[in-house]
Formats: C-alpha cells, sequence, structure tokens
C-alpha cells in the first residue's frame, strides 16, 4: 500500500501547483497591481527560455539530428496524432465539457513535448537520452510555429486566435528570441549554468507558479468557479487520462512496428506522449487573454501530473527489463 502511494501521491511541484490555484481562486489580484505581475511574468518567462537556450549543449543537437527517423516519428505523435486525438472529444463540448476547457483540450493537443521529464525518464528507463534530448528540444522550439497554426485549424474562430501570424510573432518575441540568444551564449555562461542547475530548477517552478497564479487569478475574477460545474472539472480529469491512455500504445506499437531499438522506443514513448507544461503556459498567456485563460490552462495542469504517474511507472518497467 505504502508503495503504490509513494507512485501516485503527488510530487512537491504538482502541491505548490494546487496551493497557487487555490491562492489565486482566494486572493486574485486586481487592478494596477495586476498589470504589474503581468509584466513581472513576461520578464520572468524571457529569462525562463533564455536559461533553457543556455543549457542545451550543441553536440546533443548535432548528434541527435542524425537520427531523423526518430524525430520525425516523435513530431508526427506530437503534433499529428494527439491533434487527432483532441477532436474525438468534440462531442463532450458543451455537454460534460465547457467550450472553455474544450478548448483547453485542443490547446493541450497541440503542444510541443516537455523537455527536462522527458530526458530525465529516458534516462531512468536506460533509453537513448541523447535522441531525447534533441528530440524534446526540437519539438519545443517548432511549438513556437506550430501550436497557434493547430490551434487555429483545430478550433477556428472560437480559438480566440483570429491572427495565427501575429500569435507565432508574439511567441517568438516573448520565447524564441531569448532562447536563441541563451543558447548563442552558452559559450560564456554555460559553466555557471550548469553549476546552477539546482537552483535554476526552482526558478523554472518559480516561473511557472508566477503565470499560473496571474492566470487563475485572472479567471476567477472573471468568475471561472461560478461559471464551470465539479462535473465539468471531473470530465477534463477523464479525458486528460483516456488521451494518454490511448496515446503511449499507439506510439509504443509505431516504434515496434518501424523496428526501432529498445533504447530507440523508450526515447519515442517518453518524447512522443508527454506535453510540456513550462511551455504551455507562457504559450497561452500570449495566445489567450482575459478570464478564459485559467480554464484553457486547466487541462495541461491535469495532464501533467498524470503523465508524471504513469510515466514514473513504465520508466520503472523499462529499467527492470534491461537489468
Amino acid at each position: 500500500m505504502t508503495r503504490w502511494w509513494s507512485r501516485l501521491r503527488p510530487d512537491n511541484f504538482t502541491l505548490a501547483l494546487l496551493g497557487t490555484v487555490l491562492l489565486a481562486s482566494l486572493l486574485p489580484m486586481t487592478g494596477p497591481a495586476a498589470l504589474v505581475l503581468d509584466d513581472v511574468t513576461n520578464v520572468a518567462i524571457g529569462l525562463l527560455f533564455f536559461l533553457h537556450g543556455a543549457r542545451l549543449p550543441r553536440e546533443a543537437v548535432i548528434g541527435g539530428l542524425l537520427h531523423w527517423r526518430l524525430h520525425l516519428l516523435i513530431l508526427a505523435c506530437t503534433f499529428v496524432l494527439f491533434p487527432l486525438l483532441g477532436l474525438l472529444f468534440h462531442p463532450l463540448s458543451g455537454w460534460l465539457l465547457t467550450p472553455e476547457l474544450y478548448l483547453g483540450v485542443l490547446f493541450l493537443c497541440t503542444l510541443p513535448s516537455t523537455v527536462q521529464s522527458s530526458i530525465a525518464f529516458t534516462s531512468m528507463a536506460r533509453g537513448n537520452v541523447p535522441a531525447a534530448v534533441c528530440s524534446a528540444s526540437l519539438s519545443s522550439i517548432l511549438g513556437v510555429f506550430l501550436t497557434p497554426l493547430l490551434l487555429t485549424a483545430l478550433a477556428g474562430t472560437q480559438g480566440g486566435i483570429h491572427n495565427p501570424l501575429q500569435a507565432i510573432g508574439g511567441i517568438m518575441l516573448q520565447l524564441l528570441v531569448p532562447f536563441v540568444a541563451g543558447h548563442l551564449l552558452r559559450p560564456w555562461i554555460a559553466g555557471w549554468v550548469e553549476r546552477q542547475r539546482g537552483l535554476l530548477r526552482y526558478t523554472d517552478q518559480a516561473t511557472i507558479l508566477l503565470v499560473v497564479y496571474s492566470a487563475f487569478g485572472a479567471a476567477v475574477t472573471e468568475g471561472l468557479w461560478s461559471k464551470t460545474p465539479l462535473i465539468s472539472l471531473a470530465a477534463v480529469a477523464v479525458v486528460a487520462a483516456v488521451l494518454l491512455g490511448i496515446a503511449m500504445p499507439l506510439i509504443t506499437l509505431a516504434a515496434r512496428k518501424l523496428h526501432f531499438s529498445r533504447e530507440d522506443e523508450i526515447a519515442i514513448v517518453f518524447c512522443g506522449s508527454k506535453k510540456s507544461l513550462a511551455t504551455g503556459i507562457p504559450i497561452a498567456k500570449v495566445l489567450f487573454a482575459g478570464g478564459s485563460l485559467g480554464a484553457i490552462v486547466l487541462p495541461v495542469m491535469i495532464y501533467h501530473q498524470i503523465q508524471l504517474i504513469v510515466c514514473g511507472i513504465i520508466a520503472q518497467r523499462y529499467a527492470k527489463e534491461a537489468r
């Protein structure tokens, strides 16, 4: 019993996310303070992606790019399979899911793969770590362009993105430009970044918590909880679980049918099934404005916790098989 609880118990960051949502629900910022907070979060997001760029080893990118079949499959899972699966839940929109929550599900399905946890789980399972580094990083960069375009194609004007090219420009300015700047400065700051890796991990998490507080504060002010039935919140959790439950077996089957090695299969399964909270929330902040932002990022937050639990269990199984 204790062993299963240790697997299912939310990690500290997830508990912090829940505490942040609770704080934003009870004490949301409004007026001039909210505007100042918005500016602070924009600066924090830029710093976050600057540091992500500085951490990415160029050798890993060059070496990983040679494994093009693996990267194509992962990108197909991330930006083709998931959006198609998201459309399967359309009948729930306006019934079990509010329109904002369904838009959040579609947004979740168009997001790039997460970087840090994909690499961590691939390493834990004894998979191809260099390929995971390259593929997850490439996915994050492409997500700047593909997420707005895919969401526009899936949701149309209901997605609130009336000018996808303008949205891409905004995301590039806030996310991609700092990322590239950090990577270009890597020869000079890489040593410091590596020495501060533990501290910078908390900087990442603090930035996400700051954006979540800002988003949910605005959403609560606009009546998020009064407009969202409890059954819709429960339905979002079920949809997130079903989404991962369908995607992971399909991705595993595809990797085996295409005769990838065991190490490559591990990288494909973890990079192809993960969705980035760290990238998703900043992108959502650029794409969406007003009180709907809190409801839209809610599916991403729920999926984040589910994927951590499931991927942790699967990574342990892969590691045992390798012994």
